[in-house]
């Protein structure tokens, strides 16, 4: 776990990096800077000169991230090498708006339920490998080993059962149904028989989305939690083109159209563009 000023300065990078990318600089260039406007007293600017340096010599961050582990979570390396594999769709500009709205997240009031909750939104909306997504999750240091196992039994579990029922026999609420539910039976009452994760308004929110759409389920957190939400990159949108360039445009296609009127009554006149036929300017 960082102290607060380093996760702010992350979300300052991840925010910055993916701005000065999409504006066209070198992404090396790009870290340099960076690493110039960052606090000086964090640890991020040794962090970024060891990111340029692998970005010059291998040409990928992912392979600086895990090898500094003590500062970048394993989750945090998964999204980006998942944005560097060749051929994939998932866009490094996603993944740095993700692990921008998680490094704010975790610099306020970061709780190992929203954080999980927000890693797992990450994984379902972006497609991303649940079994090796799942298991950067686990390896964070915010989770316990109550956490670390049963986000083990999630990955096994995802697919099979809904992650509302998953939270929900997790949470207070559950076992206060069971226990109002034996007590009207005449039964006694219930105990739960295993490690607590979620609250009670977590579980609520559970119960309440069990059977429905898991973007139900997590917008519900969101709303009455604050959870973080996942960011929606939108895609670049190429620019408008200028009126000189619309009016070159048309002039091309009218040439076009007539070269194919004139070779459809019996042929084109390459006369006309011989430069022997156009008259020499004359000296003054």
């Amino acid at each position: 776990m960082l102290d607060r000023e380093e996760y702010i300065e992350q979300a300052y990078l991840f925010r910055s990096f993916a701005e000065r990318i999409t504006a066209g600089i070198a992404a090396q260039e790009a870290l340099v800077a960076i690493g110039q406007e960052v606090l000086a007293t964090s640890k991020l600017p040794m962090a970024l000169d060891y990111l340029a340096g692998e970005l010059k010599l291998v040409g990928t961050l992912s392979t600086a991230m895990v090898r500094l582990r003590h500062y970048f979570t394993p989750f945090q390396t998964f999204v980006i090498a998942t944005a560097e594999e060749e051929g994939g769709r998932f866009d490094l500009r996603t993944a740095l708006a993700m692990l921008e709205r998680e490094a704010t997240y975790r610099g306020e009031r970061a709780t190992p339920q929203g954080l999980f909750l927000y890693r797992f939104e990450c994984l379902s909306r972006n497609r991303l490998d649940y079994a090796h997504g799942l298991a950067a999750v686990a390896a964070d240091d915010i989770f316990d080993a109550d956490w670390k196992s049963w986000i083990e039994t999630v990955s096994r579990q995802v697919g099979l059962i809904d992650l509302a029922d998953l939270v929900y026999v997790r949470s207070p609420e559950y076992w206060r149904i069971r226990k109002r539910d034996a007590l009207l039976a005449g039964g006694a009452g219930l105990e739960p028989d295993r490690v607590i994760l979620f609250g009670e308004q977590e579980g609520r929110i559970a119960r309440a989305n069990r059977g429905k759409d898991p973007q139900f389920f997590f917008a519900a957190l969101q709303r009455q939690l604050g959870y973080p939400s996942v960011p929606r990159v939108t895609p670049a949108q190429p620019a408008a083109e200028s009126p000189a360039m619309l009016a070159r445009r048309l002039e091309r296609l009218e040439m076009r159209m007539k070269l194919l009127e004139e070779e459809s009554r019996g042929g084109i006149d390459l006369s006309r563009f011989d430069p022997k036929n156009f008259p020499l300017p004359r000296d003054p």
